[in-house]
């Protein structure tokens, strides 16, 4: 021990700045693989923490009609607390887009029986103070407002709540206006943001109950598309007790078409959004591991060899192998240990900007965050893995003396030998494929598997990142098919001349595809979810995104969304179930399909029928809704306009009549979350493949100087030591190339359909097109630019004090 104190000694002050980049480097890698680690384990479990904080609800249930007894449902055996809500968007708020329009309140129990949520700033609103708001995360970063800020909520007419339309200027609404302050800054499941969203402000319960003429409005005007009060219910047991719950509210009006929302596939739904971005973030830090296994693996082992080869001077003079492996193992484990301190800390910093997308929506601590669970094993893992590193690397070095050093052929550069290549073609080939044995050493290996890996994964990074950007700039691949759509009535009553104006719209140039949509509700013989059902016209039909099979073209057939066949247990082919409010029918599933959002389902979520199948399974519909899509590249505000001016010249009671864009489902703005993280990856993997290619050309000049230099004393000249470098580095690219290309481009694209299946959306089978076209040139060039430092230090070596040492 005494002879490592002095020798580490030696080392700390001789070769410090080693050390210190070797410690830097353990830094940079451990931090980047710490953090995303972390950050992978915070995201994942983000709705379990705000669960556990929030008393979250299990059901949503919607009734449709005014007046529903609401009191019943809270005495039922099965409920544990509930919250009534007024779906309402008959308001607005001055300055603030009409998308911040959360459902007011209509009593307190958000406060302390259920959905209560974390107040990040400031404090919940006053239950009797219809002066107050308060706004979650999102509205606060998108419409730069925090606690203390004045809004203004604008409050319809009589007249204006009638008609569900603004006459005010801007779309406001012209009843009474109620200057509110914010005075927190909340979250919970039911309380939360929509992932690239403005995000909600949510009034007092005082509102409703101050103002009920102006939020709950006359309940029997048939023009009333959703001002209904309608419950959030916590069920003692949880889904289990669902059915039972559903069951029994469905008794208390059996003539109620009710809808059940199951709150806790909303939140499986998410936790797999979050799962697959939870993926995306260790595949991030696998790679930075892979990056430094490789890139701080070949410094360790640098630094280890120049220790051992002073230190076997020492074996004569009584020094042992194991002393003479503790003494250069022993530096950079201190590095190690300095580097993965600094790592941890880096990773705490770097907390901060994780998790990510949904799951910072439901982040119930945002900020920093110190993972010791991560940190710790880290902390260790990254000093054991120096240490043994370099202890493995000074025991081959110090072993590598004795032993026989016959190295094997490359089979490729003895045909080239054969072929009458020139030399430099020939040596610099076998420099690249023969590793050589003892002080000739040269890592090919990894500088081979490096180069692969680096191709592979720039080309499967840019592959998947290909998919993934097709599928957020076309909405249809979400089922997002028409571009333009409005209501037309709802609860079995049309407030417009439907038919009229369907003919009104169907014959512009612009229109392509038209969905006279009426939907309904139906359930599974068991009860156990609700399943929203199309209408789909057959003429000049809707464009559809289909996933498996084919559209309905019988009354007996029906195409589902993937969320309602696992619901329904079923698959393509199959037979199932429905129960409408006219018939309960077997229905054949023709095709897994994506549909436009609605009111009460997800783009994943429903099914289409027949327009003659929904009239067997329904009578009536919960609403009447007219689907338009437009001709690639038509200008969707000038369409708007000039079918607004065609119903109001065929339909002249129906002046002022307009749709609106469709919505863009809340996923993509998923997926362009995690758009950059493959490109980070292929980052990684590129820096991967520098670093072993470029310290195999340098470790070859260094190890292989006697060949060279007998080469040179044989007549090669400088420009052909040059060439001879070129041609190693251009060799283990040529090998990258080859297998990367394909493995990159089937990895991208399987990578891109599992993500695809599981979201999910439509697949399109994804062309990096640009990549294809650069990734060799930029390779070969990447090749060039290795090998000019080695190649320039091979064609100004000294010959003579080479072949004199020699």
């Amino acid at each position: 021990m005494i002879f490592v104190r002095l020798w580490v000694g030696l080392e700390l002050t001789r070769r410090w700045r080693s050390l210190a980049v070797l410690a830097l480097l353990v830094a940079l890698a451990s931090a980047a693989v710490m953090a995303s680690v972390a950050g992978a384990r915070r995201s994942a479990s983000a709705i379990e923490r705000m669960h556990d904080r929030t008393k979250p609800a299990t059901v949503a249930v919607y009734s449709n009609t005014p007046d529903f007894p609401w009191e019943q449902v809270r005495h039922l055996p099965d409920v544990e607390a509930m919250h009534l809500f007024l779906l309402d968007y008959t308001y607005s708020f001055k300055g603030l887009p009409h998308e911040v329009l959360g459902f007011p309140p209509v009593d307190d129990a958000v406060l302390h029986d259920i959905e209560t949520p974390v107040v990040f700033e400031g404090r919940m609103w006053n239950p009797d103070r219809a002066d107050e708001v308060v706004i979650t995360r999102n509205l606060a970063r998108t419409q730069h407002k925090k606690v203390g800020d004045k809004v203004t909520l604008q409050l319809p007419t009589i007249q204006e709540m009638q008609e569900q339309e603004p006459s005010g200027p801007d779309g406001s609404f012209t009843g009474p206006h109620i200057e509110t302050t914010i005075v927190g800054v909340i979250g919970s499941p039911w309380f939360s943001d929509d992932p690239g969203g403005p995000g909600y402000v949510f009034v007092s319960p005082a509102v409703v109950a101050q103002y009920r003429e102006n939020t709950v409005g006359p309940g029997s005007n048939p023009k009333n598309l959703f001002n209904f009060v309608s419950a959030i219910v916590r069920l003692r047991h949880g889904e289990a007790d669902l059915p039972r719950f559903q069951a029994a509210v469905s008794r208390i009006q059996p003539d109620l078409d009710l809808e059940f929302t199951n709150t806790a596939d909303l939140y499986r739904q998410a936790q797999r959004q979050i799962i697959f971005q939870s993926r995306c973030l260790l595949a991030f830090g696998g790679a930075a591991f892979l990056a430094a296994l490789f890139l701080i693996g070949q410094a360790v082992a640098r630094y280890t060899a120049a220790s051992v080869v002073e230190l076997r001077a020492l074996r004569a003079m009584g020094v042992t192998s194991g002393q003479g492996i503790a003494a250069s193992a022993t530096g950079p484990a201190i590095a190690g240990v300095l580097g993965a301190l600094a790592g941890a800390g880096g990773a705490f910093v770097a907390s901060g900007m994780f998790p990510l997308g949904t799951a910072e929506i439901v982040e119930p601590s945002p900020g920093r965050s110190a993972d010791w669970t991560v940190f710790g094993p880290g902390i260790a893992a990254v000093v054991l893995l120096v240490a043994v590193g370099a202890a493995c690397a000074a025991w081959f070095a110090l072993a590598a003396a004795g032993r026989d050093q016959r190295s094997r052929r490359s089979a490729l550069a003895t045909a080239a030998a054969r072929s009458g290549l020139p030399v430099p073609l020939v040596v610099g080939t076998r420099f690249a494929f023969e590793a050589g044995r003892g002080p000739t050493a040269v890592p090919i290996r990894p500088a081979l598997i490096g180069a692969v890996g680096g191709v592979l994964g720039v080309l499967a990074a840019f592959t998947f990142s290909q998919g993934v950007s097709d599928a957020v700039s076309h909405p249809e691949r979400f089922g997002q098919t028409a571009q333009l759509d409005t209501y037309l009535g709802t609860n079995d009553e049309d407030f417009v001349p439907a038919d009229q104006i369907v003919a009104a719209v169907t014959d512009h140039p612009d229109v392509t595809g038209v969905n006279d949509a009426r939907q309904s509700v139906a359930s599974d013989p068991e009860h156990t979810g609700t399943i929203v059902l199309y209408s789909h016209a057959a003429q000049k039909p809707l464009p559809v995104a289909l996933m498996r099979g084919r559209m309905p073209v019988t009354p007996d057939e029906v195409a589902l969304a993937p969320v309602s066949l696992k619901l329904l247990k079923a698959s393509v082919g199959d037979t199932v179930t429905l129960v409408g409010n006219k018939s309960t029918r077997r229905q054949l599933v023709t095709g897994s399909v994506l549909l436009p959002g609605g009111p009460r389902n997800s783009y994943s979520e429903g099914g289409f029928l027949t327009t003659e199948g929904y009239d067997a399974l329904f009578t009536g519909f919960k609403f009447h809704m007219l689907q338009l899509s437009l001709r690639p590249g038509a200008d969707v505000d000038a369409t708007n306009a000039a079918l607004s001016k065609a119903v109001t010249k065929a339909v002249p009671e129906a002046a002022g009549f307009s749709f609106e864009p469709a919505e863009v489902p809340f996923e993509v703005a998923e997926l362009k979350d995690v758009r950059r993280l493959p490109l980070f990856l292929g980052v990684f993997l590129a820096v991967l493949a520098v670093g072993a290619v470029g310290h195999a050309l340098a470790t070859a000049v260094r190890r292989r100087s006697r060949d060279v230099a007998v080469l040179r004393a044989l007549g090669m000249t400088q420009r052909q030591s040059r060439v001879l470098i070129l041609t190693q580095a251009t060799a283990l690219v040529a090998v990258g190339l080859l297998f990367g290309v394909p493995l990159g481009l089937a990895v991208g694209r399987t990578v891109w359909r599992v993500v695809a299946d599981d979201l999910p959306t439509q697949y399109v089978t994804p062309w990096a097109a640009w990549a294809m076209l650069l990734v060799a040139p930029v390779a070969l060039l990447l090749a060039n630019v290795l090998a000019a430092v080695p190649g320039r230090r091979a064609a100004r070596m000294h010959v003579a004090q080479i072949l004199r040492a020699e």
